[in-house]
């Protein structure tokens, strides 16, 4: 089980679509995932579209006990390879500025108990994405001593890249100080404009600050993005030339995250082969070398 935590310090850069793309990206390639919803807006859950619970997060952080959490997670109406630890608005009053180290274990514990969990012939969860919420509260610290990667989400603006900035420095700090198995994975560009030059200007930024931590497949600005979401479809099954070519992008993502998440805990050999027309992204070119960030047009 790999556990990534997506985050920015800066709201409305596409943290929820990222995890969501993420997520169908996993679901076509047949690998049980699931989605802890951090954020108290709860947008991944309303598209995920999951089965009523007794329980959410917000009770699971409050009592990370094996019952709790069984109550909380919830088939996704994608299928049943796709989970979801359903998130709350009363998450926001937990969202403790300074709170008790020990109350940032909890995620933590909550996660470890999801193997013993499983019921008998239902296979082990392989990916585990924590959508959180923009600001470095109690919730998204939680999450990167929860998580074993961190993918940061920027748009090629200003303030997006001042917040993807400043959520590194966050990331950097907890691996040194709580939790040395985090890795940074990466920091994807969302909403990209080909033609526009300020996002061009932006993203020579990102490059001279990053370096290669710049994922070298950013997401174009495509309106289908919120078609699916607000039909609470993964991206993958729209249909439309533009949620074909988010997708490629997003299978070149994932691909990425799984590398480089692998070189810090344990090869992902084990992961199901995609169908031979889920496109490039699982063929993602293994090198080291410095690659040009573009976005993926289909041809």
């Amino acid at each position: 089980m790999q556990t990534v935590a997506v985050l920015s310090l800066k709201g409305g850069v596409g943290k929820t679509t990222i995890v969501l793309g993420l997520a169908s990206a996993a679901l076509r390639r047949g690998a049980r995932t699931l989605v802890v919803d951090l954020d108290p807006q709860c947008n991944a859950t309303a598209t995920l579209d999951p089965d009523d619970t007794s329980a959410t997060l917000a009770d699971v952080l409050e009592t990370p006990r094996p019952a709790v959490l069984r109550d909380a997670i919830a088939r996704s109406g994608w299928g049943e390879e796709v989970d979801v630890l359903v998130g709350s608005e009363t998450l926001e009053l937990l969202n403790d500025q300074d709170p008790d180290p020990r109350r940032l274990e909890k995620l933590s514990r909550a996660l470890t108990e999801l193997g013993p969990l499983l019921d008998d012939g239902q296979l082990p969860y392989q990916l585990v994405l924590l959508d959180c919420p923009p600001s470095l509260g109690r919730l998204t610290r939680s999450a990167l001593l929860a998580a074993h990667g961190a993918l940061l989400v920027t748009e090629p603006t200003l303030f997006a890249v001042s917040g993807a900035q400043r959520a590194f420095e966050a990331v950097e700090r907890t691996r040194e100080e709580h939790n040395p198995s985090l890795t940074p994975l990466g920091v994807v560009v969302n909403r990209v404009r080909p033609q526009s030059y300020e996002h061009q200007y932006r993203i020579a930024e990102l490059r001279e600050h990053f370096g290669r931590l710049v994922m070298p497949v950013a997401l174009p600005d495509r309106l289908a993005v919120q078609q699916a979401q607000g039909a609470c479809v993964p991206i993958h099954q729209w249909g439309t030339p533009g949620a074909r070519e988010v997708s490629l992008a997003l299978n070149l993502l994932l691909a990425r995250v799984l590398r480089t998440s692998g070189r810090g805990r344990h090869r992902t050999d084990n992961w199901p082969e995609a169908d031979s027309d889920a496109g490039p992204g699982i063929g993602v070119d293994e090198s080291d070398g410095d690659t040009d960030l573009d976005v993926v047009v289909e041809n």
